[in-house]
């Protein structure tokens, strides 16, 4: 018979030396109340192994908002310290998720030093997330990315930041070979709006692949 989770069982396993252990403990959290798991994931956010510490940064999108000072300070920390790029990008997509806009600054320094696509990706989804008007200049450069993820990504984060000064840039990619990008184009198109945007999205409703065609049409109708 297995035994059941706790918030007693859980503090044990987070404190265990076996790594399976603490890993099983941060998977457990999930299972209780939001609120206890926040104090319990105090333990596993200073874990010294990597694959704990990422896993237990991964749930603070969720019990973050349980305490947002406390989370802001934690989620800086792992941001801009730590030396795994996982677990800044992870710390990153947190702070979008948490809106926490007071760290922008942050995310825009650690985008613009960090040689790690995955962490520039995880901060230009952040950014777009948070709806920070500041942003516009940082996802400026990232369409310029010869990483085709970050581009797709500054695209959407574009649409969602609202900024009608983005269409201009965005027109280029109208005609891009990547058709997921085309795609991501005219859903950013149709949450800018304006006439210049239904224009080409007007000239999308024909494109040669069905998936952006028929999005085309979908934004037109709506």
């Amino acid at each position: 018979m297995e035994k059941s989770v706790t918030p007693d069982s859980i503090r044990q396993l987070l404190v265990s030396e076996e790594l399976g252990d603490r890993l099983r403990g941060v998977n457990e959290l999930r299972q209780i109340e939001p609120a206890i798991a926040f104090e319990l994931i105090q333990t596993p956010i200073t874990d010294k192994d990597t694959r704990v510490l990422y896993a237990a940064v991964s749930q603070m999108s969720s019990l973050g908002t349980k305490n947002l000072t406390s989370s802001e300070e934690i989620l800086r920390d792992c941001l801009l310290n730590d030396p795994e790029p996982d677990v800044q990008a992870v710390a990153g997509d947190a702070l979008g998720a948490l809106k926490i806009i007071q760290a922008f600054e942050n995310l825009q320094q650690v985008y613009q030093n960090t040689p790690e696509w995955l962490v520039k990706l995880s901060i230009v989804a952040a950014v777009g997330e948070m709806g920070e008007a500041k942003a516009f200049s940082l996802l400026e450069d990232a369409l310029k990315s010869d990483n085709e993820l970050i581009q797709t990504m500054a695209i959407s984060a574009l649409g969602e930041l609202g900024n009608v000064a983005a269409i201009p840039l965005l027109k280029p990619f109208a005609t891009h070979n990547d058709w997921q990008i085309r795609y991501r184009l005219v859903q950013a198109l149709h949450r800018l709006g304006g006439l210049e945007a239904e224009q080409i999205i007007a000239d999308l409703v024909s494109d040669q692949v069905e998936q952006v065609a028929q999005e085309a049409k979908l934004a037109q109708n709506s």
